[in-house]
């Protein structure tokens, strides 16, 4: 092969060699992007996550127990789940649910497709479900635009 020729071989081959690795990391990257507006929590009751964290709702009751929470710091999505004794929705809370919002974030403690399809009351902007004495509750920031 003259030298010219390898010369355009080898620059061809690290030409897709590196387009194929741009292709396998660009999607990569923008899972790395989006994550880092994602913050998540655990607290012991509802009394410390309103404490410690003023974006999560007022109408959690404080005697709530295994507080999980997670939230977008871009926009107005969120997730909880909190164990409330006695099974009763948080005063304050209405039957029925605001808006067309849906679930948007995901996290391995929150059953998203089961929950969203059995919203069965709203506190403030947040949809609501109760399974037993297991609170979820989830906010679009559709929801929460609309509310304000």
């Amino acid at each position: 092969m003259p030298p010219r020729t390898a010369t355009v071989a080898a620059v061809t081959v690290t030409v897709l060699g590196l387009g194929v690795l741009g292709v396998a990391l660009v999607p990569m990257a923008g899972d790395v992007l989006a994550s880092r507006h994602i913050e998540e929590s655990n607290y012991s009751s509802g009394a410390q996550a309103k404490t410690a964290r003023a974006s999560v709702p007022r109408w959690l009751p404080d005697g709530a127990t295994a507080v999980r929470y997670k939230m977008s710091t871009t926009g107005g999505d969120r997730l909880l789940r909190a164990h409330l004794p006695g099974g009763v929705l948080p005063a304050g809370c209405a039957s029925g649910a605001p808006g067309a919002g849906a679930v948007k974030l995901s996290a391995t403690w929150f059953p998203a497709g089961r929950m969203a399809a059995k919203p069965g009351a709203h506190c403030g902007s947040y949809r609501v479900a109760l399974d037993g004495d297991q609170l979820y509750a989830w906010q679009d920031n559709a929801d929460l635009a609309a509310a304000r």
